[in-house]
């Protein structure tokens, strides 16, 4: 269940509704400056509900939007990223690809994305909550981690990714034999790469020409400075210049 409602009452009438039909559901919300928001999935029982850990406006049970001070403002932007983020969180749940996450917040100020687990608190308020904590207790003492809704979702993608990187090292591993290369990294700086040699050829090494040092860099001006004495003089070597531009 996706809840995208803008108050938190009717945000409590969601949460009760999930937690007594023990159903999953993803939360999200923008704060009241409009420049940061959340993310948020809730499994009843396994994660805290709305009312485990509530906003402190519900908390200390203050008026939602007349507070003194605070404009309830809002931004097409910050609204479409937190969207943006639980389509996403959505679709990794329901595809089972990469890490869904159970709660991530968006700080626009600082570009920020705060990704969080938070437990679920055994004195909730909400004793639907409590129970569903109860049964899933005694679910994890009997499986263990196979108690958790998304063990099976997890282990799956971690079997299919690494059956994915074995594919593809296998594949690097063909190509380089087919090429008779072996690759051999003994340090971040050092890589040395070795073909194999036919018998009785001496291995081929390769090294610089030259080495850069002082004195083949004075060798060098040396010889672009070298005048030759060809004979002629410059008066003639004029005079041929002019006739071919004639």
């Amino acid at each position: 269940l996706l809840c995208c409602v803008d108050n938190f009452q009717a945000r409590l009438t969601v949460n009760y509704a999930c937690l007594l039909h023990n159903i999953p559901w993803m939360e999200s919300g923008v704060a009241e400056n409009a420049v940061s928001g959340h993310i948020q999935l809730l499994l009843p029982g396994v994660t805290p509900c709305y009312e485990c850990c509530p906003p402190l406006v519900v908390a200390t049970g203050m008026p939602e939007a007349k507070r003194e001070g605070v404009c309830a403002a809002s931004l097409p932007t910050t609204m479409g990223i937190v969207a943006g983020f639980m389509a996403q969180n959505t679709l990794k749940y329901l595809l089972n690809f990469g890490t869904v996450s159970e709660y991530v917040g968006y700080d626009a100020m600082r570009d920020h994305f705060p990704s969080i687990t938070i437990k679920a608190n055994p004195e909730c308020r909400n004793e639907t909550c409590v129970q569903r904590q109860q049964e899933y207790a005694a679910r994890r003492a009997a499986m263990g981690d196979a108690a958790h809704p998304l063990h099976q979702a997890n282990k799956q993608r971690e079997e299919r990714e690494a059956k994915e990187r074995a594919a593809a090292r296998a594949k690097a591993t063909a190509s380089a034999a087919e090429w008779g290369i072996v690759i051999e990294a003994r340090g971040k700086e050092d890589l040395a790469v070795h073909a194999p040699q036919p018998e009785g050829v001496e291995a081929v090494s390769v090294e610089y020409a030259y080495s850069s040092g002082a004195g083949n860099a004075a060798e060098h001006a040396q010889e672009e400075f070298v005048m030759t004495d060809g004979g002629e003089s410059l008066e003639a070597l004029m005079a041929k210049m002019k006739a071919l531009q004639h």
